[in-house]
């Protein structure tokens, strides 16, 4: 296996930094001396912080998709199994961190008016990505009659997406799960019944 790039390291490291620390809290010394390299290789790879941070959402965003791989894009489960799975995929990631670390999406927006408006547009187009592919799998869920007919689709992947962002950063508040448990006990017990 070939030996990690330092741009490679400063990107993996970097998320990890920033996500614990908030991406305006994250110095590019704490990033470079995190991943174990010279102070230097962050201006060679990154124009900017603001680069850099476009980079992280975009690391990150490709965990995530992983995880819509795993869940809402399996049809080996039944639409609303697959959508269960994603909310249980999320939650059990924070939960791995005792959720001190909340969503970085939701992290980076917190700070949205110190980055600029590049990683609010980038963070605005991940959102519209899982919104497209929750409401793909409510379609699915319409198709395989586990859903009535009329649920609109689109508007509840949308409140599906905020809510869950929700959820996360008052789990972050609490320290707790219970939010995210919330939502998802209201989400199938009452919307999508």
């Amino acid at each position: 296996m070939a030996k990690p790039s330092n741009r490679e390291k400063i990107l993996t490291e970097g998320l990890r930094v920033v996500h614990e620390h908030g991406f305006a809290g994250a110095s590019v010394r704490d990033i470079v001396h995190a991943a174990g390299v010279p102070q230097g290789s962050f201006t060679n790879h990154f124009a900017s912080k603001e680069a850099f941070g476009l980079e992280v959402l975009d690391l990150y965003a490709s965990r995530g998709r992983a995880v819509m791989g795993a869940t809402l894009r399996d049809e080996a489960l039944a639409p609303l199994q697959r959508l269960r799975a994603y909310i249980d995929a999320r939650r059990d990631r924070l939960t791995q961190t005792g959720i001190r670390n909340g969503c970085l999406y939701g992290n980076f927006l917190a700070e949205a008016n110190e980055h600029g408006e590049a990683i609010r547009r980038r963070v605005a187009e991940i959102f519209a990505e899982t919104r497209e592919a929750v409401a793909a799998c409510l379609r699915a869920a319409v198709q395989a009659g586990e859903v009535p007919g009329s649920l609109d689709c689109n508007e509840v992947a949308g409140f599906v997406v905020s809510s869950l962002q929700g959820a996360i950063l008052v789990a972050k508040a609490e320290g707790s799960a219970a939010p995210i448990d919330r939502f998802e006990n209201i989400l199938f017990s009452r919307v999508l019944r």
